[in-house]
């Protein structure tokens, strides 16, 4: 594909930014495609509302471009970017009714006639079933009602990209779940170029086409909530998304497509991977959900320990375990009895096969 073909299918691109404070760079590369919501993930700190700030224009970068349809905005204001903005606040004007909070965009552009504005906000009121809410003042909205009007307020004069910083942080749990569809299919139907902010992994994972976690001011990873979950490539993304087991060893023997791996004092049986040969240092890790608690051991990939925790989360049980060298491990045991319920203390074996670990990628 031609170089020009690549870079039209970028809405945004951000290349070589970097932005320093006295105790802490930003510097990180992103392109985001036209048509996607591609989300930032991270704790807090790692840079991802500093990130959204200079793409908006609130933050000047010491080095690097900002590129929006392949054109530089570096020093093109905030109001002229036509870049919609979603605060963690809302932020809605409460002395303006829903029409008036959501029309307010349109009516600074001065492009739209009363009737264009009218129609605008009409549809998009229909888009999340608040049709009969044009009178109301956001203090007689919940919570939810007041996202809503935060997010049609920002897309209502037709923003080439939508930022949003946190928008469900303030919700309960679920009412975020319910909103965050909503927002997945307003952004569907209208077809909007979205960034999504949160520290929210399930959120990060339910949402995005793409994922780029952020880790201290860089990226560690971009790939699809699949590729990030199932093939992270450092520690700290396995670690971050989800919950993972890590472990380490050497490779002692190659054998059919698989490494042993020696690993005191045990000895593990994992897919074999391009660039890794006998005698090479290893970590590779399993999900909570890949392994299974039992009295004797079942697999060929085993670990003995004790049970000294579990958590009850209503469909599964999240239970730790202390290995015999004093390694805790977690495993997610969908109810189906209750065997390993409240027995802390009972010697257990965890199994987990072959073809559920994961090698992590050696860092650079």
């Amino acid at each position: 594909m031609p170089l020009w073909q690549i870079e039209s299918l970028d809405k945004l691109r951000l290349e070589n930014i970097v932005k320093r404070y006295d105790d802490w760079v930003l510097q990180l590369d992103l392109h985001l495609r036209n048509g996607e919501i591609m989300t930032l993930l991270g704790p807090s700190g790692c840079g991802k509302t500093t990130t959204l700030r200079i793409i908006a224009g609130f933050i000047h970068v010491d080095r690097g471009h900002i590129f929006l349809d392949n054109t530089i905005i570096d020093d093109v204001p905030p109001y002229l970017r036509n870049i919609g903005v979603v605060f963690q606040d809302y932020a809605l004007f409460p002395h303006l009714n829903v029409f008036k909070n959501i029309a307010f965009g349109m009516r600074m552009k001065k492009t739209y006639t009363r009737q264009q504005i009218r129609q605008r906000v009409a549809e998009l009121l229909a888009l999340v079933g608040l049709e009969d809410y044009e009178q109301r003042y956001p203090d007689q909205l919940s919570g939810g009602e007041q996202q809503r009007i935060a997010l049609l307020r920002a897309i209502a004069p037709h923003p080439d990209i939508l930022l949003l910083d946190e928008p469900l942080s303030a919700l309960d749990f679920q009412l975020r779940k319910r909103l965050r569809q909503e927002i997945k299919n307003v952004q569907r139907r209208l077809g909007i170029t979205m960034l999504y902010i949160t520290h929210d992994q399930e959120e990060a994972l339910s949402i995005s086409d793409r994922i780029a976690v952020m880790r201290n001011g860089h990226v560690e990873q971009i790939g699809t909530p699949v590729e990030i979950y199932q093939h992270p490539q450092t520690k700290y993304v396995a670690q971050f998304v989800g919950i993972s087991n890590v472990l380490s060893g050497t490779i002692s023997q190659v054998e059919q497509g698989r490494f042993l791996v020696q690993s005191r004092p045990y000895q593990f049986r994992i897919p074999a991977h391009k660039g890794y040969a006998r005698h090479d240092d290893i970590t590779f890790f399993f999900r909570p959900e890949d392994g299974y608690l039992s009295i004797q051991p079942q697999e060929e990939n085993t670990i003995r320990g004790k049970i000294i925790a579990h958590e009850y989360l209503g469909a599964e049980i999240l239970t730790s375990v202390e290995s015999v060298d004093h390694q805790t491990y977690i495993v997610s045991n969908y109810i189906k009895n209750e065997v390993f319920i409240e027995h802390e203390g009972q010697e257990v074996f965890i199994n987990f096969p072959a073809s559920a670990c994961k090698i992590i990628e050696r860092e650079v």
